[in-house]
């Protein structure tokens, strides 16, 4: 039973006895608006039984046909069968049936999305013995994955950007249309650092650097939450959760849910700064462990992870949730537990607070605690984070969803934030005078243009994807942009698998003969034409993220998939100027494809209005600013490859170039930039002082368009090794023709530490070598003395 507590009541204090089966007062202390959330919990909390407890830390997803009627509504006679002490988590409302693809199981629409969480809620507020709402989540990673929401460019594809204000609104609007369907709580975002393009979650990820990962975090929990420390959460914002920690983004051989043999100083100087940054900088009220081990410990059961270093270090207050099934695989794939509850015990202890998607681990709780093999007070604290949640985002006074205005979602404001995220996302690597391309004067005779190539004529999303209300393929807004200025002629060319469903777990290349077939039948399309643009990369199947042996997504080879090239090569034979246009998910290593082509644009996936905003590009409506977020690698003999590696890696390789295919930051532009080299504020700082770092960008093309000003530091002599150089700060900027801007970015002290030998973050005195450029390759540099 719960140790009586005492609850404050206005400025008296009242004894509460233990846990009851009475149901309280409408009048309970913990139904009291003008209460502290503290005082609030800790009075729901003493009235509790140990099973209404325990249900507060489980979730369903999997088995939601057992409370639903045949036409998947819910059935609150079943849900009281199943959850007689009520319910803590119901994973995503949106869709009928649990784990399955939106596109052969249909998702609901809005309204019955608002009719089910309503029915829902309804049963645990009005047939529930303490009436506590239901905490639903969905995800919503780049866009909420649902029917008829917007649908932004994937993460990779916003970390493009390098404009963390531009990721902000993306995640406020998408609160806005999650929050709608009264949904107050989201899986996202992710701030694993990524370092290995075999792994197929890159694409889920904002890239290689712990600042720029750093700076995008910070801005989507911004635009998610609002800003500021956490309080009650406003009526068009939702709860973030802060996903993998840690070491997620570099597994072992490249597949996920793999070893992470990570060293403790890299986790602090590469995969922690990101989830530090967050916890310290924004209200964050939950935290994802990850499916990894990390030196023989698994994520869900590390107390000096989860306790030590995000609870104790870093003053992380809120819940910590399990991946899905991830306390499950404990015991299935792991093999530290000999069956589910010794799991749950483990998890438990370690601070994992609620089991996702299923609670099949935490169900077996009760029985523990009466065993005696858990203590209640590790339940207590588990719950008593879950409920502040709920508490927190007013569930107990507005549980419902109000959803009444269409217009809140998938909005004309909404449309046009995705079409310019898609433009402000696209990286142009390579341009031999191929682009932009001209459209002729009225009366002037047309060109023929071929739009040839497996990813001209589909939208595609990327993975944890939703069913937008309209897609613009690039296809489509390569003709809405020509209209009858030229003559467009299309060709699929070939096909890279049969099925391109992120779900499926069957992946299928397409056959290699027919494909030869397609492709003449390509070149003939293209035999009349002026320009070829051949539309390559990958499908959601091609590199996905690998969640069983029956659902796999890595890979072992990061080169093109199936025939591209051999399309390319004979497109390339006719003697016309072919721009490659790539729609994918991962760094495009792709060296023959990068020799080969006029002209690359790397689009990503680009979200719902990429077609518009590829078919601007191409045209010269829009200039291409984007930089990678990423280091390209050419081979996987070079990976793990990313720029800020230690001194003594990269020495080269016999037969082969020790330089990536293209450097993190890069991106190249229709207009010419020049920065000017940097100049410091002070030359000599002490221990604990910032430094401004100036540069004069100037555009002295005949076009405007955007640069990002990209600072690094490298600390020249130090008492352990550190990295060759380190992202500190950047800036994107537009400049007019023949426009010149001074851009000042101010160096933090933080930018200067490091961690010593015995594992202290410090500022060791001695010089700093600080860098500015356009990418990581090529900088200008001048050097800082940090006294003591």
């Amino acid at each position: 039973m719960a140790v009586p507590l005492t609850q404050v009541i206005g400025q008296q204090t009242a004894p509460i006895s233990a846990a009851s089966t009475a149901r309280p007062a409408a009048d309970a202390p913990y139904r009291n608006v003008r209460l502290p959330v503290d005082a609030r919990v800790a009075d729901l909390l003493a009235r509790m039984t140990l099973e209404e407890k325990v249900a507060q830390i489980i979730t369903l997803w999997d088995s939601k046909a057992e409370v639903q009627d045949i036409d998947t509504r819910w059935n609150p006679v079943k849900a009281s069968a199943k959850f007689p002490a009520g319910l803590g988590q119901l994973a995503r409302p949106s869709d009928r049936s649990g784990p399955s693809s939106p596109r052969t199981n249909k998702l609901r629409s809005i309204q019955e999305s608002v009719d089910y969480v309503n029915a829902v809620q309804t049963w645990a507020t009005k047939q529930t013995r303490l009436g506590i709402p239901v905490l639903f989540h969905e995800e919503a990673l780049h866009g909420l994955a649902a029917r008829d929401a917007t649908s932004f460019p994937q993460s990779i594809a916003m970390a493009s950007t390098w404009d963390p204000d531009l990721i902000r609104d993306v995640n406020s609007v998408i609160a806005r249309e999650v929050r709608a369907r009264g949904v107050p709580y989201v899986l996202s975002p992710v701030v694993d650092v990524a370092r290995d393009p075999r792994w197929g979650r890159i694409e889920e990820t904002f890239g290689e650097d712990p600042y720029l990962v750093s700076e995008m975090g910070v801005a989507a929990v911004e635009g998610l939450q609002g800003r500021g420390p956490v309080g009650p959460l406003a009526p068009s914002k939702v709860f973030a959760t802060l996903k993998h920690m840690t070491g997620h983004g570099q597994p072992e051989s490249g597949t996920n849910v793999g070893p992470a043999p990570i060293a403790e100083r890299t986790l602090r100087e590469d995969f922690f700064p990101p989830f530090e940054a967050v916890v310290k900088r924004t209200g964050i009220e939950a935290v994802m462990a990850s499916y990894n081990e990390i030196d023989g410990v698994p994520s869900h059961v590390n107390k000096w992870l989860l306790g030590d270093v995000l609870r104790g270090e870093w003053g992380f207050t809120g819940a910590v949730v399990s991946d899905y099934y991830a306390i499950d695989d404990l015991v299935k794939l792991h093999k530290i537990a000999p069956d589910l509850a010794d799991a749950a015990r483990q998890a438990l202890a370690a601070g994992v607070d609620s089991d996702l998607p299923n609670g099949a681990a935490y169900k077996t709780l009760v029985e523990s605690v009466r065993a005696g093999k858990v203590k209640e007070a590790d339940i207590d604290a588990a719950v008593t984070r879950m409920l502040r949640i709920k508490f927190l985002a007013g569930l107990f006074e507005n549980p419902f969803a109000r959803f009444k205005d269409t217009t809140v979602t998938n909005n004309a404001d909404a449309i046009a934030l995705a079409r310019r995220t898609a433009e402000k996302s696209l990286v142009l690597l390579k341009n031999n005078s191929a682009l932009p391309l001209a459209l002729p004067a009225a009366g002037a005779a047309k060109p023929v243009i071929a739009v040839i190539g497996p990813n001209a004529a589909v939208a595609r999303l990327g993975g944890y994807y939703g069913i937008p209300p309209k897609t613009v393929s690039p296809l489509d807004g390569i003709k809405a942009l020509v209209g009858d200025k030229a003559t467009i002629v299309y060709n699929e060319g070939v096909k890279i698998t049969e099925n391109d469903d992120w779900w499926a777990d069957e992946v299928k290349l397409a056959d290699p003969a027919v494909n030869r077939q397609r492709i003449a039948a390509a070149v003939e399309a293209a035999r009349g034409a002026d320009h070829i643009l051949l539309f390559l990369g990958d499908t959601e199947q091609t590199s996905r993220e690998g969640w069983a042996d029956t659902h796999l997504g890595d890979r072992s080879d990061i080169d093109i998939v199936g025939e591209q090239e051999e399309l390319l090569d004979a497109l390339k034979a006719l003697g016309k100027p072919v721009v490659v246009v790539l729609v994918n998910g991962r760094p495009p290593s792709y060296p023959g494809v990068i020799a080969k082509a006029d002209a690359i644009l790397e689009t990503w996936y680009g979200g719902e209005q990429q077609g518009h905003a590829i078919a601007d590009a191409l045209f010269g409506r829009v200039n291409p600013g984007g930089k990678l977020p990423v280091t390209v690698a050419r081979n996987v003999g070079q990976l793990p490859f990313f720029y800020n590696h230690k001194p003594t890696a990269r020495r080269g390789y016999l037969f082969d170039d020790k330089a990536p295919l293209f450097p993190f930051g890069y991106g190249l532009s229709y207009t010419k930039f020049t920065i000017s080299a940097p100049s410091l504020s002070a030359t000599s700082i002490a221990a604990g002082q910032p430094v401004t770092v100036t540069v004069n960008v100037a555009n002295s093309g005949q076009r405007s368009g955007d640069e990002v000003v990209q600072v690094y530091v490298r600390d020249s002599v130090s008492s352990v090794t550190r990295p060759v150089k380190e992202l500190k700060g950047f800036r994107r900027v537009t400049l007019k023709p023949g426009e010149t801007k001074k851009v000042a970015i101010t160096l933090p002290p933080e930018a200067f530490q490091m961690w010593n030998v015995a594992m202290k973050r410090v500022i060791e005195p001695g010089e700093f070598e600080i860098m500015v450029g356009a990418n990581s390759s090529e900088v200008q540099s001048v050097k800082l003395v940090v006294t003591p």
